[in-house]
């Protein structure tokens, strides 16, 4: 741990912070997730963004939006395999020693890796509205978010995530 620079270990200990309030956890491998961190902060300063550091990054923060730590793709594979795509998230199973770790696969679509962004238009009170993924409500305080599946506990209000719905655009 002592290989590792002041701000690596700040910045290690603030992301603990902000998961565990989030309801998420960090990898307890601490040579893994302070190598993590590192590669963060490095990335932090080639782009000026946390993009994660086992991808490849386009280098602009509009098409690398999806891979910005924590990524879009976190907690559909904490969900599926019990950890995120380059280990710093674990489920709670995972890091209790309760289950495995599944290998988790590259979930950012191919088409927008090769072709960059691939939205999906709708029309909504006259406007076009571009959404890649489903949008999720918080019931609790409406809370919105783009993604696959809805996040295990909501950002704002720590609600589970069985209180969120499916949010469709109406237009009136």
């Amino acid at each position: 741990m002592s290989d590792y620079a002041p701000e690596v270990i700040a910045l290690a200990q603030r992301l603990k912070c902000d998961a565990e309030a989030g309801g998420y956890r960090l990898n307890s491998d601490q040579d893994l997730t302070l190598s993590l961190v590192a590669g963060l902060l490095k990335n932090e300063q080639r782009y000026g963004y946390p993009m994660c550091p086992c991808r490849l990054a386009f280098g602009t923060r509009e098409q690398d939006l999806d891979l910005i730590c924590p990524c879009d793709y976190r907690d559909a594979d904490l969900l599926e395999f019990g950890q995120c795509y380059c280990g710093l998230y674990l489920s709670k199973a995972v890091r209790d020693g309760l289950a495995q770790p599944g290998l988790v696969p590259e979930r950012r679509p191919q088409e927008y890796v090769l072709h960059g962004f691939v939205p999906v238009a709708r029309e909504l009170a006259g406007k076009t509205i571009e959404t890649l993924l489903p949008v999720w409500r918080c019931r609790v305080c409406g809370y919105l978010c783009a993604r696959e599946q809805p996040p295990e506990v909501c950002p704002v209000c720590k609600a589970r995530k069985d209180r969120f719905e499916r949010f469709e655009f109406s237009g009136s």
